[in-house]
């Protein structure tokens, strides 16, 4: 009996996840908390290993489809940010169906590879997190170092760095602000997309239901192996979160162009929740907010659970595969009947609207701040990959401080 109720509440995780990944501004964290809250409610239908599993399911389904709100709205999480201007531009060439096809691609691999090394990453994140811990200040502020001055518009590149910097140090440090990354990331990376691609395009184009997705075995690899990589680091670092990680990530690992890009963003979320189950169980350190939930509701986490996980994991992602890629088809048949002027005008009014919801009146002002920023790269022809100093300038001032 209780296996079917763990059963049960994976599916049902995973319908939850549906709804997180679908809806912008809807968390994984926010629904996170609500089941830990309830919990004495819920402990009367399920057991606490479905509750915990409940979560993991959630959170992997999530990580699939969170894609298709930022290839086809815009709408950006703190996990896809940096996705959003390839994605937008798969969408304008009526290939939006192929991005989405590669992200679940990075995903589904990442899963297998993730799950197949986990006996490996939990040996080396024992051995080496020491070491992590004393050098990764000196490590951030070198990659930053070299993002800059490797852009050909270097004194643009620095001003829009210091400038989301700035503004990330402000907005993250703001007392009893909700939600801070949302108005941040979404006016940086979403509304500034947004804005400017009203003055470049008119209409989106019909949209290739069953475009063929053709990736060369070098680049494929390359991006994989980076979203390894960048999932170890997440999981590893606090305060490294997944585009961070891209963003490190696409300092080593060049030439990966669009395709590679999307493999190495769709990887990425899923291999940090996956390796934060193994840094979970060797430092007992949760790395994000479902597994916080997770080790709230399961006192002295055990490998007997992490192995419940992983399956609960396998499962998720099987059936999330399939959902994203039914989801995905309906988007491209919808959103080219729509006026694309009217669309984006339709979906900033949608991020503006939201945001005091989730952050407050001090939101709005936060929002047209990014966005006003965000608009800096795209004027100028610089990298939008500078933006993300919003979170590189706070990480590297906690490591070194």
């Amino acid at each position: 009996m209780a296996f079917l109720l763990v059963l049960l509440a994976i599916f049902i995780g995973i319908a939850a996840g549906i709804v997180t990944g679908l809806t912008p501004g809807v968390h994984i964290n926010l629904v996170s908390v609500l089941v830990v809250a309830l919990a004495p409610a819920l402990l009367e239908h399920f057991p606490l290993l479905g509750l915990a599993c409940f979560i993991i399911s959630m959170s992997v389904t999530h990580t699939f489809l969170d894609t298709i709100p930022s290839i086809f709205l815009g709408a950006p999480d703190d996990a896809t940010a940096l996705g959003v201007l390839p994605g937008h531009r798969y969408l304008l060439r009526g290939w939006g169906l192929m991005a989405v096809k590669l992200s679940v691609i990075g995903s589904l691999v990442a899963v297998v590879l993730s799950v197949a090394f986990f006996p490996l990453f939990v040996l080396v994140i024992g051995l080496t997190y020491p070491f992590f811990q004393a050098v990764m200040g000196w490590l951030l502020l070198a990659i930053i170092l070299y993002m800059v001055l490797r852009d050909r518009l270097r004194w643009w590149a620095a001003l829009v760095f210091l400038l989301s910097g700035a503004l990330g140090l402000i907005v993250l440090n703001i007392p009893g602000l909700k939600n801070p990354l949302f108005p941040l990331l979404s006016g940086l990376f979403g509304v500034a997309t947004l804005l400017f691609s009203l003055n470049e395009t008119n209409k989106i184009p019909v949209q290739a239901v069953s475009p063929e997705v053709k990736v060369k075995t070098r680049v494929a690899a390359k991006a994989l192996f980076a979203g390894q990589i960048s999932g170890f680091l997440t999981a590893m670092l606090p305060g490294v979160g997944p585009s961070m990680a891209a963003v490190l990530s696409l300092q080593v690992f060049k030439d990966l162009g669009d395709h590679g890009y999307m493999l190495l963003q769709g990887s990425i979320n899923t291999v940090n929740f996956i390796l934060s189950l193994a840094a979970l169980l060797v430092l007992d350190k949760a790395r994000n907010g479902s597994i916080i939930a997770v080790q709230q509701l399961l006192t002295g986490i055990t490998l007997a659970h992490i192995l419940v996980f992983l399956a609960a994991t396998v499962l998720a992602a099987g059936f999330a595969l399939v959902l994203t890629l039914w989801f995905a088809r309906i988007f491209c048949r919808l959103v080219s009947l729509v006026n694309y002027r009217a669309l984006v005008l339709g979906i900033i009014l949608f991020i503006v609207v939201l945001t005091p919801f989730l952050s407050g009146w001090i939101g709005l002002l936060i929002l047209a701040t990014s966005t006003a920023v965000g608009l800096i790269p795209a004027a100028v022809k610089t990298a939008r990959v500078h933006a993300m100093g919003c979170l590189l300038l706070p990480v590297t001032g906690y490591f070194l401080r």
